[in-house]
């Protein structure tokens, strides 16, 4: 009786190295979706400033969805992405190519390309909210009850 239970011991350990392989990759799975590449981090953004050369209500292939923003910085070109509902609704971004804006977001690599995910659109004196401090796209009825709560204030968004 003493080899067969050893023959078991030995073709369960066998079994079990089998299963390694899975369980590794089944972890590596796992650590790559919390590498979230649209993950906004605010504790990584950055201001840039510069020169609208084209405004894009819908997106090209191969873009994230929604409007985006190509602008020209000293850096060189920036697609900057304003979500689903940015050029949308009664208090929508009101920009125009040549303009000089200020953007608050964070950069981005998603498929394979350079997006700056934007949180805040100044122009002129105007400033536009655009994602929340977690990177949550703003509709475009919080827009307006935004404006509407600093109207009141007597204060600028």
């Amino acid at each position: 009786m003493k080899p067969r239970f050893t023959g078991l011991g030995t073709l369960a350990l066998l079994l079990l190295m089998s299963f390694a392989p899975l369980v590794q990759a089944q972890t590596e799975a796992t650590a790559a979706r919390a590498e979230n590449p649209i993950r906004y981090d605010v504790t990584k953004e950055v201001t840039l400033t510069g020169t609208v050369s084209k405004v894009l209500a819908k997106a090209s292939p191969g873009m994230l969805w929604g409007s985006h923003l190509l602008l020209a910085t000293d850096s060189g070109e920036v697609d900057a992405s304003l979500g689903l509902s940015g050029s949308h609704g009664r208090d929508a971004l009101s920009v125009k190519a040549g303009q000089l804006i200020e953007m608050t977001g964070v950069m981005k690599t998603i498929r394979n390309r350079q997006v700056f995910l934007a949180r805040t659109m100044k122009v002129g004196e105007r400033v536009y909210a655009i994602r929340n401090e977690r990177g949550i796209p703003v509709r475009p009825q919080s827009r307006e009850r935004a404006s509407q709560k600093t109207a009141e204030k007597g204060e600028t968004l």
